[in-house]
């Protein structure tokens, strides 16, 4: 079996994975944020429950993401070693940073905040976790930055051999991960946002804790839709800076074989012939393309086969088309899951803007939104799909071929057999994972204590009790 292959699959695996506890990660740990800001404001204990009880579901989501995402970078130095030699110089740094500073910082905080309900005051308490929101945050730019080199590398020069940086802040003003920072983040505080819609629909549909859930229905739905147009907002402007920095990539996704003309359509839907490069069925809306491009609808696209040639002749001899098959699927799974949620979330929120009475009454939303649940964790992993697939055939876009990144040391069948391993492993994790959250979702918050029970329990009592 061919080694570069297993590597793709084995890296796709395990990132992919990865990245469903990710954006639940930083969305939820917002949420806990906005909940305790407002016990805090409001002094009102419920909010106080609400925050702890989907700490819960937070803790147990952080811990699953932490061990899955070790193997990560351990890939680049086993798998992926002539990468890491290569580029490492400029690589390594963020992901370093990421390490020592973010992820330090996050999980320092999450300590302070786990035990010092009743042991911090009240406003550093919440300082602690708007630390830990802040850190998540910060580990998902400082991943996203040495991504981002991957996409459109700056900030470099070539010497001995490899890649050695040049300058710092070019990293971190790149054009890339201006727009692909921002589209991230949203799409991860739209994740958490969902579940929390989703969890408590669970709830009120069965009349349980019905103030509180409601309420965090609220906070979670009207969350979900500001992020869920932003994330649209954002993510246009990123399309439109492909046109520029990968056409490729943007041709491929949209299955367009040649150079659009001067008013370029969108295809809606097509039967795709990677084969003789051409579509054998499709339905095409007229200017759209040009709009999404150029924001009028006037505009040419550059065409897969042009881009061939001009790659030909500028990198050498190859194939420099991704899957086509895959980037046009994946980008309109992508957009439909985030329409999909917009609409859910406008009726959410329209809804969530009347008494609880009535909420309770839209029985088929409540039983719909604990599946809605999955539609971000879709867009996300679509959407990466379609970022790495479409870098194909660069590891590094202009600079190293994925084909001449692998270790040379690694063969087939080490890799197919922690292929293998990692995903029986993984398999264990995202039982245990489903388990807690069932357990904890069933059992539901802490029962509520009284004024006079608060000093003499508080000070003992678990986050966890079982």
């Amino acid at each position: 079996m061919d080694t570069v292959w297993l590597d793709r699959w084995q890296f796709g695996m395990t990132t992919v994975y990865h990245f469903f506890f990710v954006p639940l990660t930083i969305g939820l740990v917002f949420l806990i944020s906005v909940m305790e800001t407002l016990y805090i404001v409001k002094k009102d204990s419920m909010y106080r429950r609400m925050a702890q009880f989907w700490a819960k579901l937070f803790l147990i989501n952080f811990a699953i993401g932490v061990v899955t995402g070790i193997m990560q970078e351990f890939q680049f130095g086993m798998n992926w070693a002539t990468y890491s030699r290569f580029v490492g110089d400029v690589f390594g740094p963020p992901l370093a940073i990421e390490a020592l500073a973010a992820f330090f910082l996050e999980s320092a905080f999450i300590g302070a905040w786990l035990f010092g309900w009743d042991k911090l005051s009240p406003k550093v308490h919440l300082l602690t976790i708007w630390m830990v929101t802040l850190g998540t945050s910060l580990s998902a730019f400082w991943i996203l930055t040495a991504n981002s080199f991957m996409q459109e590398p700056v900030g470099y020069v070539l010497a001995h051999g490899r890649a050695e940086m040049r300058s710092f802040g070019s990293l971190l003003i790149n054009p890339q991960l201006r727009i692909e920072f921002p589209h991230v983040w949203l799409g991860a505080i739209a994740t958490g946002a969902f579940f929390v819609a989703g969890v408590s629909a669970y709830y009120l549909l069965r009349k349980r804790e019905v103030t509180m859930f409601a309420q965090s229905f609220r906070i979670g739905i009207f969350t979900a839709l500001i992020s869920s147009v932003l994330v649209v907002v954002v993510g246009h402007a990123q399309a439109q800076h492909l046109i520029h920095a990968q056409p490729m990539k943007m041709a491929a996704s949209e299955s367009l074989w040649h150079t659009s003309s001067y008013h370029a359509p969108w295809t809606l839907v097509a039967w795709i012939d990677s084969k003789n490069h051409r579509d054998t069925w499709s339905i095409k809306i007229p200017y759209v393309l040009s709009i999404l491009s150029y924001n009028h609808t006037y505009g040419s696209v550059p065409g897969i086969e042009e881009l061939q040639a001009k790659y030909v002749k500028q990198y050498g001899p190859g194939n420099y088309v991704p899957s086509v098959w895959i980037e046009f699927w994946t980008f309109r799974v992508m957009v439909g899951a985030g329409s999909l949620m917009i609409v859910l979330a406008l009726y959410g929120a329209l809804r969530g803007l009347r008494e609880d009475k009535y909420i309770l009454r839209e029985k088929w939303f409540l039983k719909l939104m604990p599946w809605m649940i999955g539609l971000p964790l879709i867009a996300n992993s679509t959407g990466w799909i379609m970022t790495e697939m479409g870098r194909q055939p660069w590891a590094v876009v202009g600079l190293l071929k994925t084909t001449n990144s692998i270790s040379p040391t690694v063969g087939s069948p080490l890799v197919l057999m922690s292929i293998l391993g990692f995903g029986a492993v993984y398999a264990a994790f995202a039982v245990v994972d489903v388990f807690l959250f069932v357990k904890f979702i069933r059992k539901g918050p802490d029962p509520e204590i009284g004024p006079d029970e608060m000093d003499a329990t508080s000070a003992v009592q678990p986050l966890f009790e079982t």
